[in-house]
């Protein structure tokens, strides 16, 4: 039994980090995963060279769930992502739902058992990305991006939703500078000093004025952790109708109409690094 599936990454509109609440959208940059059924233990492979440590906990994870033994049964998985690694963009949350779902699918099918609910999947996903170290708030908004698509807004304390809604196609344009951040590695207690200001943020994304929350909130943290504000504000000026800092960096996004994507490109090709354009995505983890 061979299995595929596809989980997006996501972009931030609010970053959890301050306040414990956050917002975030699905991006059509993804991961793909693919497993299928060996005679025993836990195999995980990558294409970026990356640690497979939160593939393999994910898949003990669900084996855990299911108290099935790797003496007995196994799994391989590789994974080829589109999504860069480590620069605020949900890799991790994309992997870990891609892995989970795909390991709770041939299991359950496997031994006759009830498939894992949306939420069991994803909580699984964040307990894992937690025990591996790769997330500071949980990262609910993140996760669930990724898992249905379209946009949420979240307290991630509970791992409950405000808003889970479709997000307009808007296209997508982000910038990579030559550098990549760890979340892992940021100054929790300098961003919470300005929670007040992310609330004020935050409060947009709950009245559904996601582009100017995106804005503030890319400010607000670019500013906190010493990125350059002036990325965003030159996709903003070039037409851009939001653009900020995702997650903890160090990718900029920028949501853009027809008419002001070549202008951002432009603006953002005169800087060191590269410019990726992709798309929302609406759909979330779908199998292939």
């Amino acid at each position: 039994m061979i299995k595929k599936i596809k989980c997006p990454g996501s972009a931030t509109i609010i970053n959890a980090i301050a306040t414990g609440f956050g917002s975030a959208f699905g991006i059509g940059l993804n991961i793909k995963c693919e497993a299928k059924i060996i005679d025993s233990g836990i195999k995980c492979y990558n294409d970026v060279g990356a640690s497979t440590d939160l593939m393999d906990l994910c898949v003990d994870k669900v084996f855990e769930r299911y108290s099935v033994d790797k003496d007995d049964f196994g799994l391989e998985i590789k994974t080829e992502s589109t999504l860069p690694m480590a620069s605020g963009l949900s890799s991790s949350s994309a992997s870990s739902n891609a892995v989970v779902a795909i390991s709770s699918n041939i299991i359950s099918e496997e031994f006759n058992l009830s498939p894992l609910t949306d939420l069991e999947i994803i909580n699984l996903a964040i307990d894992a990305s937690i025990e591996a170290g790769v997330t500071i708030t949980g990262s609910f908004d993140d996760a669930t991006a990724s898992y249905f698509g379209g946009v949420v807004v979240t307290d991630n304390k509970n791992r409950e939703f405000i808003i889970k809604e479709k997000m307009d196609d808007y296209r997508i344009l982000v910038y990579m500078p030559n550098f990549h951040a760890k979340s892992g590695d940021s100054d929790v207690n300098r961003m919470k000093v300005l929670a007040p200001l992310v609330e004020t943020a935050f409060d947009f994304a709950k009245s559904k004025d996601y582009f100017k929350a995106l804005n503030l909130n890319g400010l607000i943290y670019a500013s906190t952790l010493g990125f350059d504000s002036s990325i965003a504000i030159d996709a903003i000026q070039s037409g851009a109708i939001a653009s900020g800092l995702s997650g903890t960096g160090s990718s900029f996004v920028a949501v853009c109409d027809n008419s002001s994507i070549d202008d951002i490109k432009d603006v953002w090709s005169s800087r060191e690094g590269r410019v990726i354009e992709t798309a929302v995505d609406n759909e979330g983890c779908v199998f292939l």
